[in-house]
């Protein structure tokens, strides 16, 4: 029904886009609050927003099950990767200053990169083998994963290297971090994988290099407060101790047990010389739904323009080249490409298995399965926030997916 009046819209030369049915909030209570009630998770919280209005909220849980404090709107979570949006957002802002071009040398701005070599294997003497570049990486290659970093977290030879120059230590500055990966050789040839890794402290970097301003003083006068982020930050004030949310360790046998604080909020409670691009922000609920509203509207929110329209379609545009085929753990989180940070859904789910979405949304997640997304056609924006690991050990995010979308049979597989 709703293809036959889009037909017919378009027939009758209307612009008006076809408004996707209210989102179900009983649906979303009974996934997450289910979830809960099975004693899988100790928190959890959502909110999404629907063709600009509050569409959904809700708090299930604990945010600290010790303290038997409850999951509340203003809870303060670690929100890991979901840090990587807004450094992209960060950079890109600069980019329409005209301060870089995406296929610039990355090497123009950050010379510690100029003399890059890539691993090609061990010789039969033991001895590893290295190859020079067959390009120079690029801006773009350290938006989307393809410049060949990575973090050194597998069993390969050349990872015992990365482990011993240890260059995202939280005692580095972006810089000295920037210097100790420029010493370190790529895992494969710019432009060939798409392999997580450290490339988005790469881009703040050039945040800083580019501004003129350390890093988070850049996010602060660029993005948190023309968007009145007023709780978004990567050091924790003495006020904000009361509204943070334990970190809890998932365990084969459905338990969970509490990380100690001082190894759970041992990052954001001092002031690390490292302020990464890649994660470390601490938020809540409202502030990263601002964020995701701004990108929703075109890089726009009440009256305060962070980006270009065009810019934050650039961004949330398949980056990835065709002959990209080995894309890491990407293809996970469905039938997705990746843009500039954000994965970017280009087909509907495949089969049941898959979690809802629609195409063209574009999303990303954090360590401890936190997870955010914008959907342009069905104009959904949607914060999730728990605090768990290993990622994925639940089936939060499909839950809530499914029961966001469970009246939009396009974004569920068939």
């Amino acid at each position: 029904m709703r293809t036959i009046s889009f037909l017919l819209s378009g027939l009758l030369g209307l612009n008006t886009a076809l408004a996707a049915p209210p989102i179900d909030k009983s649906k979303i209570d009974a996934a997450l609050g289910g979830i809960i009630h099975s004693n899988a998770l100790v928190g959890v919280s959502a909110l999404v927003y629907q063709d600009g209005h509050e569409a959904y909220y809700g708090a299930f849980g604990k945010a600290d099950r010790e303290a038997g404090k409850p999951m509340a709107r203003d809870t303060l979570v670690q929100i890991f990767s979901m840090t990587k949006p807004i450094t992209g957002v960060a950079l890109m802002s600069l980019y329409e200053q005209g301060k870089f071009d995406l296929d610039d040398p990355l090497s123009k701005y950050a010379p510690e990169f100029a003399n890059m070599r890539v691993y090609a294997g061990i010789d039969p003497h033991g001895e590893m083998i290295y190859e020079p570049l067959h390009r120079l990486i690029t801006v773009r290659d350290v938006t989307r994963h393809t410049a060949g970093f990575y973090y050194g977290n597998d069993h390969s030879p050349v990872a015992e290297i990365y482990r011993a120059g240890d260059p995202t230590n939280k005692r580095n500055t972006l810089t000295e971090e920037a210097a100790k990966l420029g010493s370190l050789p790529l895992l494969f040839q710019p432009g060939t994988r798409w392999l997580y890794g450290p490339s988005v402290d790469v881009q703040a970097l050039l945040v800083e290099r580019l501004s003129g301003m350390p890093f988070d003083k850049y996010l602060q006068k660029a993005i948190f407060e023309p968007l009145g982020m007023k709780s978004t930050r990567y050091v924790l004030q003495p006020k904000d101790k009361a509204r943070l949310a334990a970190l809890y360790d998932w365990h084969p046998d459905g338990s969970l047990t509490r990380q100690p604080d001082e190894k759970a909020f041992e990052f954001n409670t001092q002031d690390w010389p490292l302020k990464p691009g890649s994660y470390g922000l601490v938020s809540t609920l409202d502030d990263y739904m601002r964020f995701a509203r701004m990108l929703q509207n075109g890089g726009e929110l009440d009256g305060r323009r962070i980006l270009k329209q065009e810019t934050v379609k650039l961004m949330s545009t398949d980056q990835l080249p065709r002959e990209v085929v080995d894309k890491g753990f990407l293809p996970t989180k469905g039938q997705v490409g990746f843009g500039i940070d954000f994965a970017v859904r280009v087909h509907p789910p495949a089969n049941a298995q898959e979690a809802a979405g629609a195409v063209g949304e574009f999303f990303w997640d954090g360590a401890q399965d936190t997870l955010f997304w914008v959907d342009p056609q069905n104009k959904i924006t949607a914060v999730l926030f728990t605090q768990y690991s290993p990622f994925g050990k639940v089936p939060l995010h499909k839950a809530f997916r499914d029961a966001v979308y469970s009246g939009i049979p396009e974004a569920l597989a068939h």
